[in-house]
């Protein structure tokens, strides 16, 4: 169960920057550069979580 307790941890970081980036794009003076990074650390997250979930799957043969 490791890898599901991880991958909830991952998926909850997720939620959390796409939070923040809501809250940055609601700002008056909003900052690109944060919010590129943001997007960024939130598109990386996605690929972890697209590559345990794809390693989680039983394989069949």
């Amino acid at each position: 169960m490791a890898l599901q307790s991880h991958l909830a941890e991952l998926e909850r970081r997720h939620q959390a920057i796409d939070k923040e980036i809501e809250k940055e794009l609601g700002a008056p003076s909003g900052d690109d550069l944060r919010l590129a990074e943001l997007k960024r650390k939130k598109l990386l997250l996605k690929d972890q979580i697209e590559r345990l979930r794809v390693a989680a799957k039983p394989t069949l043969h």
